[in-house]
């Protein structure tokens, strides 16, 4: 084949009436976008010299699936069997039931987002989350914007524009998508004292650090990262200590952000929200969606003076979260006041307590269901391994977990897109030659989907 056989391509139109004719439903301009791009693709081949299809019947099936491609979602529902639990590329925390039904019923149609049904008046979308944050924490106040990130911009140009923010060089954290807490305080317009080592920082580093610039004393939790041996930092307290006593407000940038005590499931101590609200800090920062296990947010909470003046910046408005948001946030934030309806309820602390035998019985349930319908020349077994919590949380909680371990008479590496590409895509790991299924990340009904998936397969 070469430039010669170009006479052989049909027209676009003829192209698209062909796809018109298998009844798509797709718009006339979607198909002729794909048509026009698939005879543009096969000319270029052919004027190089490569092979490719020209009967229409080829050319018609290519478009057919650019097509269908093109029109489907691209945000869908995934199948996370990675072991990875805050899967950032997965969409981190999956939602509870309850807070997906409130997200239902808030998108539904008009919603109470800033109005008060009992009067009638304009009210304010902090409502829905304001009330549930203080119970549940202590605070005196709270609010949530768009992410921690966020959250951290918006009181640092609220409350130390212009002025000196003292932080522990061993705290001055690189966050996700390679930004880092300096360029976040830069922003601000605050600006950046630091001291102490990377290793070890006390007390008394900020108390020299203190002048009249002062604005805020800022503590950073290391959320996604640990560092042992010669290591020393002032704890929240000790700063509250010398915030008073120099009138200088303390941040808490906790991170992740905990409501629950993780060591009544045997998981490492981290920091609760509640905790650092008792030690006197001023103004905490947290995800919602990491172990929280909610939506994405960025929450404070904190003293009422302070808040109100976070809330009352400019820049509030252009962080402030939708109605979806609010309305997941709620739903999962409901199920915190029982903390047994919590750890059972929110599939983040769900997966995070599952123990070793329900682990290893859900592996071993879907390893017999997949010898049932897989070629006997398929290896299909179950093997421990190591779960991570992911999402930049609990960076030392190595969670003991089980994968059903599959090895193809066939291309490994083809067999692990084909679950990516199927509807909806399932996600697993290849490790020593093998496609892992871990199942301590497996929703209700995860299973039986990558069931059908790997039965279809063969």
């Amino acid at each position: 084949m070469g430039a010669s056989d170009l006479r052989h391509l049909p027209s676009v139109d003829r192209l698209v009436q062909r796809l018109e004719a298998a009844g798509t439903g797709l718009p006339r301009r979607l198909l002729t976008d794909v048509a026009r791009a698939v005879i543009e693709t096969a000319r270029a081949k052919l004027l190089r010299g490569e092979p490719h299809p020209l009967t229409l019947d080829d050319l018609a099936d290519e478009a057919l699936r650019a097509a269908r491609t093109r029109a489907a979602l691209t945000l869908t529902r995934a199948v996370n069997a990675t072991g990875i639990i805050l899967h950032t590329n997965l969409g981190r925390a999956p939602l509870p039931a309850r807070a997906v039904d409130a997200v239902v019923e808030a998108a539904s149609g008009y919603s109470t987002l800033e109005v008060d049904p009992d009067t009638g008046r304009r009210g304010s979308r902090h409502q829905h989350a304001e009330p549930l944050l203080t119970e549940l924490t202590g605070a005196p106040a709270a609010m949530a914007v768009n992410n921690n990130a966020a959250a951290v911009l918006l009181a640092l140009s609220a409350l130390a524009r212009g002025r000196d923010v003292i932080v522990s060089r061993g705290e001055l954290v690189e966050i996700g998508g390679s930004f880092r807490l300096p360029e976040v305080m830069a922003q601000s317009g605050a600006h950046l004292v630091e001291v102490g080592t990377t290793n070890r920082t006390y007390a008394r580093d900020y108390e020299r650090a203190v002048t009249a610039q002062t604005a805020l004393l800022l503590k950073v939790h290391r959320s996604n990262f640990t560092v042992s041996g010669f290591v020393h930092e002032a704890s929240p307290a000790e700063l509250v200590e010398i915030g008073r006593r120099h009138g200088i407000p303390v941040m808490f940038d906790l991170g992740s952000g905990c409501l629950v005590d993780l060591r009544t499931r045997g998981l490492p101590y981290e920091p609760t929200v509640h905790d650092a609200v008792g030690m006197g800090c001023d103004v905490v920062t947290f995800s919602g969606d990491k172990l929280l296990g909610g939506p994405q947010a960025g929450l404070l909470v904190g003293n009422a003076k302070i808040i109100e003046q976070i809330r009352a910046h400019p820049l509030a408005r252009a962080l402030r979260m939708d109605k979806l948001d609010y309305a997941a946030l709620g739903g999962t934030l409901h199920l915190y006041r029982d903390p047994d309806a919590a750890w059972a309820e929110i599939p983040v602390l769900r997966m995070l307590s599952r123990s070793g035998d329900e682990l290893r019985s859900a592996a071993e349930r879907l390893q017999a269901a997949l010898r049932t319908c897989l070629p006997a020349a398929w290896r299909v077994g179950v093997e421990e391994t190591t779960g991570e919590v992911g999402g930049g949380s609990l960076p030392e909680a190595h969670l003991p977990s089980f994968a059903v371990v599959l090895v193809p008479p066939g291309d490994l590496a083809g067999l692990e897109r084909a679950l990516r590409r199927h509807r909806p895509p399932i996600f697993a790991r290849i490790a020593r030659d093998a496609l892992l299924l871990d199942v301590r990340t497996l929703l209700p009904g995860d299973e039986q989907i990558v069931l059908d998936a790997l039965c279809a397969t063969t």
